[in-house]
C-alpha cells in the first residue's frame, strides 16, 4: 500500500473487554514492547499503553493491527493530517 493510500484508508478502533484490541488504518509500528506500542496511523500517531501488550497481527499492506494484553490507555500524540472533512469538502 503505497503512502498516499494509506493516507486515505479509514483508521478505526475496536477494544473488547481492555484485552483486544483491532486497529486499521495503521502505517507504521514504531515501536513496541509489553507496556508501550507506537503506531501511526492515518489520524496521527497512536500511543498504546497497557501490561503484557503484544501483537498478534501485523498486516501493514492492509493497515491491520490486532493486540493483546492489558490496556491502559489510548491516545493520540499529534494532530490529524492537513485537509479533514471540510478540506475534502471544499478543497
Amino acid at each position: 500500500m503505497g503512502t498516499e493510500n494509506a493516507l486515505q484508508a479509514p483508521h478505526q478502533l475496536q477494544l473488547d473487554s481492555r484485552s483486544r484490541l483491532h486497529m486499521t488504518g495503521v502505517i507504521e509500528v514504531e515501536s513496541f514492547d509489553e507496556a508501550t506500542i507506537v503506531l501511526t496511523t492515518t489520524r496521527g500517531t497512536l500511543i498504546v499503553r497497557g501490561e503484557n501488550l503484544h501483537l498478534q497481527l501485523l498486516r501493514l499492506d492492509g493497515g491491520e493491527v490486532l493486540v493483546d494484553g492489558t490496556v491502559d490507555s489510548l491516545s493520540y500524540e499529534d494532530a490529524a493530517p492537513a485537509g479533514g472533512f471540510f478540506g475534502r469538502l471544499f478543497g
